[in-house]
């Protein structure tokens, strides 16, 4: 089993719509049963707040339900839980890294490292620009997906 937990600073725009997202990628090449994803949060502010209604919407309108989610908060023990650990920006790694004690294994990651165009995925609780998020966030998944599945 491949499991990957993706992070933001609130869990409740990027981290969940990129969890969502690789969820509906693998379902549609028939590997579900292979992966376990999820998603977390290095802050605490948005503990137990559903997914940003706009990040909602933005899922709805491909066809992809977040129903039940609620932000958490990432801790140490997910390090060794975890086979990737996937943040969205570079504020989220410095977090990981102190939340998580380091990265001896070399699990940690940023989104669009598994892509050509490496930096940040766009934060649209700032930019209000929930497109190019999703354009982010669908770009890395695909290439997180095909890195460790060969898909």
């Amino acid at each position: 089993m491949i499991k990957v937990l993706f992070i933001c600073h609130g869990n409740i725009c990027r981290s969940p719509m990129a969890e969502f997202v690789m969820k509906d990628l693998v379902k549609k090449v028939g590997l579900e049963r292979e992966f376990e994803i999820a998603s977390a949060a290095t802050s605490t502010e948005e503990i137990g707040n559903p997914v940003y209604p706009p990040a909602r919407r933005k899922l709805a309108e491909h066809g992809i339900s977040c129903a039940g989610k609620t932000a958490r908060q990432l801790r140490k023990s997910d390090y060794d839980h975890y086979d990737y650990l996937v943040g969205m920006d570079s504020a989220n790694l410095r977090n990981m890294h102190r939340i998580c004690g380091g990265d001896p294994k070399g699990k940690l990651s940023l989104l669009l490292d598994w892509t050509s165009r490496p930096g940040s995925v766009a934060d649209p609780w700032y930019t209000g620009d929930f497109e190019a998020t999703w354009q982010d966030v669908s770009e890395g998944c695909r290439g997180l997906l095909e890195a460790v599945s060969g898909t």
